[in-house]
């Protein structure tokens, strides 16, 4: 019996460079050997849940960059997918590009085997951000990805951009912003620079020529105006969207629905359990996959955390009525004070029997949920 479907997640870990911000499980490899190794090693764990009563509505190739991938490997993975699970035929299939990595052949690779969303990484139009952000790209090369998804048939493309970066200001943000609007891609994802640990960045925070912490509010603020006069719905804390747009693998994540993770570092939820893969290349290599259980953030109150956190990421909150029907408890219960007050100051609204927050609440979001959960 097919089974209600689930999200897909593919971690290709190639990079050309890694950017000097950037601590997800990604490495600089030109080796093709390692490569290969790497493809086998993921197709025989896509295998391992072999499973045609698997349904998956929503494909999500992320890194990394998975754009390094050539038409051959891309098509074994992808034959791979289809060999162990039911694909559907409205499938959302993202791919993760850097425009200095993509080609006519790549693009008509991708539209061939059903790719239909394309997130291309842009972060900055000016050179100087995106030279010390460590890119190795510029904008010319991502205006000639841009043209080329769009004459290979790629109608849904997300543009991935960030403010807070050394040396970006306000007005140089905002001719970001005006700039790509004009090309008008269906989605657009912003993220505020976090100077992670382990990273370049982190080494380096006391020297980096950052805006200040109200330069980067200004920019947050900026660009909820700038996209909500475009028409784009602010529908999620990072992620704005033209209408019917919106991007249904995250959502998945947000809506705490089930999905596989599949690659390097990379985690499920599935079967009612979540577990994730080793970050060692090592172990991956080995075959075994190294996943660790973590199961036990599964039990009723980890859930209901779990389900107001990742909810209230978005702009449609969630339902009272639907929190006491899932966990057999009403939220509002000793809460109703913090709730108030909240609301007085703009951040959070109770509507209708809904808890959601402001535009406002968005940028101040990590306070509010301390508060709440």
């Amino acid at each position: 019996m097919i089974t209600k479907p689930r999200g897909l997640y593919v971690h290709i870990p190639f990079c050309v460079r890694k950017c000097n911000y950037c601590d997800f499980a990604s490495f600089g490899c030109s080796s093709i050997d390692w490569r290969e190794r790497y493809i086998d090693a993921l197709c025989g764990e896509i295998l391992s849940y072999k499973d045609k009563n698997i349904a998956i509505d929503s494909i999500f190739f992320g890194g990394g960059t998975p754009s390094l991938l050539t038409p051959l490997e891309f098509k074994k993975i992808v034959c791979t997918l289809a060999e162990s699970f039911s694909i559907l035929p409205d499938t959302e299939f993202t791919v993760e590009v850097n425009p200095k990595t993509v080609d006519k052949e790549k693009l008509a690779c991708y539209v061939r085997y059903g790719v239909n969303r394309l997130s291309i990484g842009l972060q900055s139009i000016h050179e100087n951000e995106q030279k010390i952000l460590g890119r190795i790209h510029d904008f010319d090369d991502f205006l000639k990805t841009y043209d080329l998804a769009r004459k290979s048939g790629i109608k849904n493309i997300n543009v991935d951009l960030m403010y807070g970066i050394p040396e970006q200001t306000i007005e140089s943000f905002g001719e970001t912003l005006h700039r790509v609007i004009e090309l008008s891609p269906e989605h657009i994802s912003l993220y505020g620079l976090i100077l992670e640990e382990g990273t370049p960045f982190y080494g380096m925070k006391n020297n980096l020529p950052l805006p200040t912490e109200d330069t980067e509010c200004d920019m947050y603020y900026l660009a909820a105006n700038v996209l909500s006069s475009a028409d784009y719905s602010h529908y999620e804390i990072s992620n704005y969207a033209k209408e019917g747009y919106e991007c249904r693998h995250n959502l998945k994540y947000w809506h705490c629905e089930e999905y596989i993770g599949v690659g390097l570092s990379a985690y499920s939820y599935f079967c009612g359990a979540r577990f994730g893969n080793s970050d060692s290349i090592e172990e991956y290599l080995s075959g075994s996959y190294a996943k660790y259980d973590m199961e036990d953030r599964l039990d009723i109150d980890s859930l209901a955390y779990e389900h107001v956190m990742l909810a209230l990421r978005l702009k449609e909150g969630f339902s009272l009525d639907d929190y006491k029907d899932r966990f057999g408890r009403d939220f509002l219960d000793g809460r109703a004070e913090i709730i108030d007050r909240f609301e007085k100051t703009g951040y959070l609204k109770n509507d209708n029997g809904r808890i959601a927050l402001t535009e406002s609440g968005f940028y101040v979001s990590n306070s509010i949920l301390t508060e709440l959960l």
